[in-house]
């Protein structure tokens, strides 16, 4: 019977191996090393998604959640619950990357124009409970 003979092949670096080499050549340009590095650099301009949303004539909506949390006085996680979604939600509401849903939308509206008549319903639900 023949036997099978192996060819000699160059073995490929792995990814985790080439990962590996990538980082300890930007280790040594952030040390000011010389390494064989491309530098790439990125300059924001107008393409920021907040940027464009206000050049198009959005409403900026995450003012519209901070302001009416603020006339509550409440932190975010208290904020949440009150409006029955996550923290994270409301964060993201916040920064501009979520946009409330048309109920909750409009909750932050009655909070921002009767923030009074919120707090009284909120002290009622918390004395009942």
């Amino acid at each position: 019977m023949a036997k099978k003979v192996k060819k000699n092949r160059k073995a490929r670096p792995s990814l985790a191996d080439d990962i590996f080499a990538s980082l300890n050549e930007a280790l040594k340009y952030a040390r000011g090393e010389k390494a064989d590095v491309i530098v790439h650099r990125v300059t924001p301009s107008a393409t920021d998604a907040r940027e464009a949303r206000i050049k198009l004539g959005l409403s900026p909506s995450h003012t519209d959640a901070r302001e009416a949390r603020h006339k509550l006085g409440l932190s975010q996680r208290e904020f949440a619950s009150l409006v029955g979604t996550a923290v994270g939600t409301v964060r993201k509401w916040e920064l501009g990357t979520r946009r409330p849903s048309g109920a909750a939308r409009t909750l932050i509206e009655v909070i921002k124009n009767e923030p009074k008549a919120v707090r009284r319903a909120i002290a009622k639900r918390n004395s009942a409970a």
